[in-house]
């Protein structure tokens, strides 16, 4: 007999998007939830933790404060519980350092007793109107089914190795894994070259640019015509909005793929602080005309890595503006190539319940779920395709998250902005007006 109560939500995976949803349902008595993941705790990209690195977006992207400023798990209420709320004042900086924002998530967990680690999913089946979702506890191996309403799913990205970089090669790391490394990199690295444009890239180039003997080659090489930085301006940020939202969901499916092929520089560019860093930095180095030893070369399409030799790796690249092979040598690669989403695979005996496009990929309904009822399923950061790049945005995550509360409870708990861009995206009610005046 199954002594586990019936939850109205199971979410499953508990990075910073279902710990939000976690925080935002906490307080409501009618939700009975539970949050699972297989990992032993919380800790967010550990491998790129770096010294002084500072999220992309400001403080109030925290688990709860864009959907409710008053909630206690505010990051300014763990900042006033911690006793830094003064200095964080002083230091006048919107912008939480990612060490802080790890310990403050960690610290809404311990307020969480619904968040449980070391429990992987491993199955869901569908019965008697219920998702039974069987689990495996890491440490105890102790195998437990819960059954719950409603399923929210929350696993995240993965990190993204293109197929022709040979695998099991020591030598060759992600940039997810860097810090791990770190040490080796400095100690045994005599060329080393990080290939990348994104913001990933730009941290690990320039935090071994700080930290390596001079003696060590440094090359850092990217596909696009430039290093681009990341577009922070007012009216652009007005893309991470509820207005945009529902003008990108009512495009059709070519118009969304040339929308977001066009909006690379606002969600995967580079810091503009980093790269002007970056550059007073090498500047700095090469006073009295010294040598900084760097390669730094853009327009540089990866084609074949080659490792067979013991000591160097060969990297072959060209030039694509000028359609130009050439070659060069690493003893360690560092790829800054981003994250994929992989579908999990527990959703195996599901498949029926779940949604698709014609190309095989979830179907996303606008209250993010992908089910056929359209309310059983809902997905987080696995929607870029019908919900556009915001999906990947911590600053929208509450909005997301008060929508699918909202759309469980069937009431408004959550008020839920709908206009809040100072410039229209959507002409069609000019266009109508124009017709009657016709």
């Amino acid at each position: 007999m199954n002594n586990e109560p019936i939850y109205n939500v199971i979410g499953i995976g508990i990075g910073p998007f279902n710990l939000g949803l976690a925080a935002l349902s906490h307080p409501i008595p009618e939700l009975k939830t539970l949050f699972l993941d297989q990992r032993d705790g919380f800790d967010w990209h550990p491998g790129l933790m770096i010294d002084h690195v500072t999220l992309q977006t400001p403080f109030l992207c925290d688990c709860v404060s864009m959907a409710d400023p008053t909630n206690p798990l505010s990051l300014l209420n763990y900042l006033k519980i911690t006793g830094r709320l003064y200095q964080f004042f002083i230091r006048e900086n919107f912008f939480v350092p990612r060490k802080e924002y790890n310990r403050y998530c960690q610290w809404v967990i311990e307020q969480l007793p619904q968040c449980r680690f070391s429990t992987q999913v491993v199955d869901i089946h569908y019965e008697d109107g219920l998702y039974h979702v069987s689990t495996v506890n890491t440490q105890t191996k102790e195998k437990t089914v819960f059954r719950t309403e409603r399923l929210v799913l929350g696993t995240g990205t993965q990190p993204h190795i293109p197929s022709f970089i040979p695998k099991d090669d020591q030598r060759i790391l992600h940039t997810s894994s860097y810090l791990y490394r770190k040490e080796e990199l400095l100690s045994k690295g005599s060329k080393i070259a990080v290939i990348g444009s994104g913001q990933s890239a730009a941290e690990v180039f320039y935090d071994l640019l700080q930290s390596r003997d001079i003696k060590t080659e440094l090359g850092w090489y990217s596909r696009p015509d430039r290093f681009f930085p990341m577009e922070y301006s007012k009216l652009t940020l007005e893309l991470t909005s509820p207005d945009y939202v529902e003008y990108f969901y009512n495009r059709n499916p070519e118009a969304k793929k040339t929308i977001l092929s066009k909006q690379q520089s606002q969600f995967k560019g580079i810091n503009y602080d980093l790269i002007n860093d970056i550059y007073d930095f090498i500047y700095d180095l090469t006073i009295d005309n010294a040598d900084p030893n760097l390669k730094i070369i853009p327009n540089s399409q990866l084609n074949t890595v080659d490792n067979s030799r013991d000591n160097l790796i060969n990297l072959e690249f060209t030039q694509l503006e000028q359609e130009i092979p050439y070659e060069q040598e690493a003893d360690y690669l560092i790829l800054g190539t981003g994250y994929r989403y992989h579908e999990p695979a527990f959703l195996e005996n599901i498949q029926d319940r779940i949604k698709r496009d014609a190309n095989g990929l979830f179907d996303v309904n606008r209250n993010y779920s992908i089910d056929h009822n359209g309310g059983e399923i809902y997905v987080l950061h696995a929607e870029v395709h019908t919900h556009s790049y915001i999906s990947t945005d911590l600053g929208m995550a509450a909005y997301r998250n008060s929508s699918i509360i909202n759309d469980i409870l069937g009431r408004e708990h959550y008020h839920i902005e709908k206009k809040i861009a100072f410039q229209d995206f959507d002409v069609e009610k000019y266009a109508q007006i124009s017709t009657a005046q016709i």
